[in-house]
C-alpha cells in the first residue's frame, strides 16, 4: 500500500513539473487584441469615395519577438487590359482575406520601371514596410472572391489586375518578423 502511494505521489510529482516546464516554456499567456467587424466596415467607410484604401487598423507586438498588423482595404472597378501595377514588400508577409468583391489577383513574375517606396512614405512607415513598386510582367494569375484568402511572401510582386464587381474588399493580416511597422498604432 505504501509503495503504491509512493507511486502516485512519484506520478503526480512528475505530472506537476512536467506542467511546470511547459507553462515556463512557454511563458504566460499573453493578451489577444481585437479587431472588430465595426472596426473594419468604419475604416472603409472612411475612404468609401477613395478608388484605393489601405488602412492598417493595428499593429501588435507579439512577446518582443514580431509584430502582426492588420489592415482593411479596398479597391475600385478595374477593367482588365492594363498594365498591372504591382507591389514588393522587402520584408513583410502578407495574407489577404477577401470579404467582398471579386477580381484578378497577380503574384510573382517581375518588376518593370521599379521605383522604391520613400522611406518617408506611409506605406514604409505605417502599413508593409520598405519595398518598391511597378508594372508586373508575367506571374500567376488567379480569380479571387469572398472567402478567399492568399498569402504573400516578402518579395512576391502582386496586384490586381482587373476587379470584376463595383469593388473588392479584403482584411490583410501583416508578418512583420523584422520589426519595421510601429507597433502599437491602432487607427483612429
Amino acid at each position: 500500500m505504501q509503495k503504491a502511494m509512493v507511486s502516485v505521489a512519484a506520478i503526480a510529482f512528475a505530472l506537476f513539473t512536467a506542467n511546470q516546464t511547459q507553462a515556463q516554456k512557454y511563458g504566460p499567456s499573453g493578451t489577444a487584441t481585437d479587431v472588430t467587424n465595426a472596426d473594419i466596415q468604419a475604416a472603409l467607410k472612411k475612404t468609401a469615395a477613395a478608388a484605393v484604401s489601405d488602412q492598417q487598423l493595428r499593429v501588435v507586438d507579439i512577446e518582443g519577438e514580431y509584430n502582426v498588423a492588420v489592415g482593411a482595404l479596398h479597391r475600385a472597378r478595374m477593367a482588365a487590359g492594363k498594365p498591372v501595377a504591382g507591389l514588393v514588400h522587402s520584408r513583410i508577409t502578407e495574407v489577404y482575406h477577401i470579404t467582398e468583391g471579386t477580381g484578378t489577383l497577380v503574384t510573382g513574375g517581375t518588376v518593370k520601371n521599379a521605383k522604391e517606396s520613400p522611406a518617408d512614405s506611409e506605406i514604409v512607415r505605417v502599413l508593409a514596410g520598405p519595398g518598391f513598386s511597378g508594372v508586373i510582367e508575367g506571374g500567376v494569375s488567379r480569380k479571387v472572391g469572398p472567402g478567399d484568402v492568399i498569402i504573400i511572401p516578402p518579395g512576391t510582386p502582386h496586384g490586381f489586375s482587373e476587379i470584376t464587381s463595383d469593388q473588392i474588399v479584403y482584411v490583410v493580416t501583416r508578418m512583420d518578423p523584422h520589426k519595421v511597422l510601429p507597433a502599437g498604432y491602432v487607427a483612429k
